[in-house]
């Protein structure tokens, strides 16, 4: 079905990656060889990699929140107290439509 029309697409944009990966040219930055404005530095390298972890610690502090409480962030958001009367009053104010 269309997972797997999805996946198949996906796969056909990793072959440039593993093509690198195969040559042993890979730096760990992400480069492909595919850069038409010359973007790539090594300062915007380093960024890059370190909002990369970033975004890993993040995700997997979401997925372990979800393992150990079963609730998943908007269902916790939402029991925090006083909420509800913030959120009701935020739309009574116009804040929030």
């Amino acid at each position: 079905g269309a997972l797997w029309q999805v996946l198949f697409f996906i796969g056909l944009l990793e072959i440039p990656f593993l093509l690198t990966l195969a040559n042993g040219s890979v730096d760990g930055t992400g480069n492909v060889g595919f850069d038409p404005l010359g973007l790539k530095s090594d300062r915007r390298a380093v960024t890059e990699i370190k909002n990369g972890r970033l975004a890993m610690i993040a995700i997997s502090g979401m997925t372990h929140h979800y393992f150990l409480t079963g609730k998943g962030p908007v269902q916790f958001i939402t029991q925090i107290p006083n909420f509800k009367s913030c959120a009701n009053a935020a739309v009574e104010t116009g804040l929030c439509v």
